[in-house]
Formats: C-alpha cells, sequence, structure tokens
C-alpha cells in the first residue's frame, strides 16, 4: 500500500502520517477502532478486509474510505454498484466468488478421485454464507459433494480437520479472511498430518507448507488501494472512482507437499503455475 501511495507522491513520513489500528481478528474491537479514527478526523481511512471496512462505513459518511476486500461490495452493502460507488467510500475487490470454481477446478484436476470435499469457513466472516453457496454451486457442476466445516477459534480449526476424516473427505478448500491467514502455518501443519491435500487463496499460505493456492495478487491489490488512497488525497471523490479490481493473479504450488502426500502434480496445472516451491 506505501508503494501506490509513493506513485501518487506520498511518502510517510514525508508528507503524510498513517496512523495504524490493529484488531488483531477480535472483530468486535473494529467499531471502536473505527470511531477513534473518526474522533481524531484523519483524512482518509484505508480499511484492509471485509470486516473493516464495515465497520468504517458504519463510522462515518463523511470521511473518506477505500477498502481492499476479498468479497463482493455490492453485495456485502458496501457500495451501490461497482462502477458507481456512491457516498464515501470505494476501493479495490478481489471479487474472490468469481474465483471460486477456478480453485475448485484446479484441486477436482489434481484429485479426480476426491468426490467429497470440505470447504473451511469461519462463519463470523460476513463472507461466510456467500462463498459456501458459491462453492455448493461451482461442486454441482462439477458432480462434487461439498461438506461446509465451520472455524472461528485455533481450537475450532482442529476439530474441523478431524471432521474431514469421519467425512472420508478427499480434499479441502480453506476460505478467505484474516483469520486464515493469520493461522496459516498451523493449517497447513493439520492438513500435513491428516494427509489431506488443500487449496488456499494465497501463496503465502503454500510457502508455509501448505499445497497449493489460487488467487488475485494481494500486492496488486494493496498497491490499488494504496494508488486509490493518493487520489482521494489528491481531490479525487471517492463516488467518482470505480471499484478496482487486480488484474493480476497467482497459483502457487508446493512440490515438497505435493510429494509428502504421494500426489504428482499434472505437467498442465505445473505449466500454468507462477511460482513452483521446491
Amino acid at each position: 500500500m506505501r508503494q501506490g501511495l509513493r506513485e501518487t507522491g506520498y511518502i510517510e513520513h514525508q508528507n503524510i502520517t498513517i496512523e495504524y489500528r490493529w484488531a488483531e481478528d477480535h472483530y468486535d474491537r473494529l467499531p471502536g477502532l473505527a470511531a477513534d479514527l473518526v474522533r481524531r478526523k484523519v483524512t482518509v481511512i484505508a480499511a484492509a478486509g471485509t470486516p473493516a471496512a464495515l465497520a468504517a462505513k458504519a463510522a462515518t459518511a463523511v470521511i473518506p474510505i477505500v477498502f481492499e476486500t476479498a468479497g463482493d461490495p455490492g453485495t456485502l452493502g458496501l457500495v451501490a454498484s461497482l462502477n458507481r460507488p456512491g457516498g464515501n467510500i470505494t476501493g479495490v475487490t478481489q471479487l474472490s466468488s468469481e474465483l471460486v470454481a477456478k480453485r475448485l477446478g484446479l484441486l477436482h484436476d489434481l484429485i479426480p478421485t476426491a468426490k467429497i470435499i470440505g470447504l473451511l469457513v469461519n462463519q463470523k466472516d460476513p463472507r461466510a454464507e456467500t462463498q459456501s453457496s458459491d462453492m455448493q454451486e461451482a461442486a454441482r457442476a462439477l458432480g462434487l459433494q461439498i461438506h461446509i466445516l465451520n472455524a472461528s477459534t485455533e481450537a475450532e480449526i482442529d476439530t474441523a480437520f478431524a471432521s474431514l476424516v469421519q467425512l472420508r473427505a478427499g480434499a479441502l478448500i480453506v476460505g478467505t479472511g484474516n483469520f486464515f491467514t493469520t493461522r496459516r502455518e498451523q493449517l497447513a501443519a493439520l492438513a500435513a498430518r491428516h494427509r489431506v491435500p488443500a487449496i488456499y487463496q494465497y501463496g503465502h499460505f503454500v510457502a508455509a507448507g501448505g499445497l497449493m493456492s489460487y488467487g488475485a495478487s494481494l500486492t496488486e491489490a494493496y498497491r490499488l488501494a494504496g494508488i486509490y488512497t493518493g487520489r482521494i488525497l489528491k481531490g479525487d471523490k471517492p463516488a467518482d472512482l470505480p471499484v478496482a479490481r487486480p488484474t493480476k493473479f497467482e497459483l502457487v504450488i508446493n512440490l515438497k507437499t505435493a510429494s509428502a502426500l504421494g500426489l504428482t502434480i499434472p505437467p498442465g496445472v505445473l505449466a500454468i503455475a507462477d511460482e513452483v516451491i521446491e
């Protein structure tokens, strides 16, 4: 995000000051943090993730807001439409629901014998219901069966993996959200222990030992959010800035993890990988 700000002429500690607020995965803290920034009369609020964006929108209808979200901003109630956001808010969306079919298809190409697949979601995340319904629709098109597993605590993640064994699930898709991102080592370790092939949204899950990931580039998404923030600081209005969408998508594969699981990555999948960890 600092890179995007620099591209519009703003450098932290030189001509802008950034006030950081962290909820540390406790979504109930977000309204208070957003209200604090409003009291401080900041010029722009940059909100990382859907829960933060919703909290910021509820806190002010005046201060411009730039969000970065993996969900659909229209469905979530953040904007009136992608092309005409309206109000004081705009930002960047990865529209992860559009990538659901691709992620499931990659997993199916890798393990065509897996007919039962688990989907792990955080039921406290505003996107959980949409993620689940989108995945069910994509699974029906491939003749697969999806079991929804809920986890919003570390203990519930352990329980979810135990359920995979009982369900005889052949693979796992880990849903989006900061809660899972900050627990990627735990998720990768449990997938390895239970010998469950899993696909994730971002490459840092794969760097932590996960099997593979497919999703929009987080680096590009936050750079775009930084550019939008800079443009608003220069005088642009959020209502006039259409919600941006990253154009770069990344497939990352961990061959060491695949080998440990006894899997051979098809040449066609390897050929389209953006990064292969050996």
